[in-house]
């Protein structure tokens, strides 16, 4: 049998570590970046995606996975029902913005004001993400691992890449650094 003071305090314990796991949720709402753990299991070995190096060797960034950040600029059906998504590639910052400082429900997943470069992505969205409200489309910010094909777009001439894992931020539900006017790190 415990007793009460025991009881108390592991009662305490227990409380303290569930505030201290607060889960950041589908969108990342943290101070650091948080990574799901499929995420993390999918990128795992993934090099950042670089597209001065894809283009000075091609050959071998088509052997190894990749990892990049991107905000859609253009979503259109693609092979097999996927859809063919064109991404402004931005760079994560190392922490994300919040609008309180003590409130992480607050912050938001932050990118780079700019982009450094274009990259197509074909990506099986779920359901979920394929339609409605809160669905892939202009003005949201993806995630991407996969490899690199060997084919360029046709319009362009830009990076296909084939996603075998992606995280999705709807619009409004990320920032870049652009809104550190409004927002804090």
């Amino acid at each position: 049998m415990t007793s009460r003071p025991i009881r108390a305090a592991l009662v305490a314990v227990a409380s303290a570590f569930a505030v201290s796991c607060h889960s950041p949720g589908p969108y990342g709402f943290a101070v650091d970046y948080a990574a799901t753990p499929d995420e993390a299991s999918a990128a795992k070995d993934a090099r950042a995606y670089d597209p001065v190096m894809v283009q000075r060797e091609p050959d071998v960034w088509r052997k190894g996975k990749l990892v990049l950040f991107g905000i859609v600029t253009s979503r259109a059906p693609g092979p097999g029902g996927a859809a063919y998504l064109t991404l402004a590639i931005r760079t994560l910052e190392p922490r994300n913005l919040c609008g309180n400082a003590n409130d992480e429900s607050s912050c938001r997943v932050t990118v780079s004001d700019r982009d450094f470069g274009i990259v197509h992505a074909i990506v099986g969205l779920r359901p979920e993400d394929d339609t409605g409200e809160r669905s892939v489309g202009i003005g949201s910010l993806v995630r991407v691992v996969g490899s690199l094909g060997e084919d360029v777009d046709p319009a362009d001439g830009a990076p296909i890449v084939r996603s075998s894992f992606y995280r999705h931020w709807p619009r409004h539900y990320f920032a870049t650094k652009a809104n550190a006017d409004v927002m804090r790190q």
